[in-house]
């Protein structure tokens, strides 16, 4: 079952890449008290991803927190390694928190996998972006599989 707009989201382990390797967070921090912009992308260093999705965010950063949104947070099933290695890469100096969810849990219980075993990829998260308030879902903008229209950062920002 997917999550849907009124859902609180649901409780889970995810790491970070931090100064001495990986750290791990739960999503009670990362979402509890606060407003939070949460957009997920189907694999880092992947061509929308690396050239629009993530980069639009880290863009949009001032304009979105503007808006009363305490963080933005890009969640990739893909170990914090990889995540914290592509936040440097796409420069996103603090604008945006990097947050692995390397076996997909996270993403699982939310019900927004895509399961691209067949290409070598595994089970991957479908592109969104939502606006989470509190831990409880606010806005929810799935993607149709390979477009990227609903999910932006000017369309959360439309939203906000």
């Amino acid at each position: 079952m997917t999550i849907k707009v009124g859902d609180k989201i649901p409780s889970a382990t995810l790491q970070v890449a931090g100064p001495n390797g990986p750290e791990t967070t739960t999503s009670e921090e990362l979402f509890g008290g606060k407003r939070v912009v949460l957009f997920a992308v189907p694999g880092a260093f992947t061509p929308t991803c690396s050239a629009k999705h993530l980069p639009g965010f880290v863009e949009k950063a001032e304009e979105i927190r503007a808006k009363g949104v305490d963080s933005i947070v890009c969640l990739s099933v893909n170990d914090p390694f990889v995540m914290g290695a592509w936040g440097k890469d796409q420069k996103v100096d603090g604008k945006v928190q990097m947050v692995a969810d390397g076996s997909g849990t996270f993403t699982e219980a939310l019900g927004l996998t895509f399961d691209l075993t067949d290409k070598g990829l595994g089970k991957r998260s479908q592109r969104y972006a939502m606006l989470v308030e509190d831990g409880v879902v606010k806005v929810l903008n799935v993607e149709e599989a390979g477009a990227f229209e609903v999910s932006s950062a000017d369309a959360m920002l439309r939203a906000l």
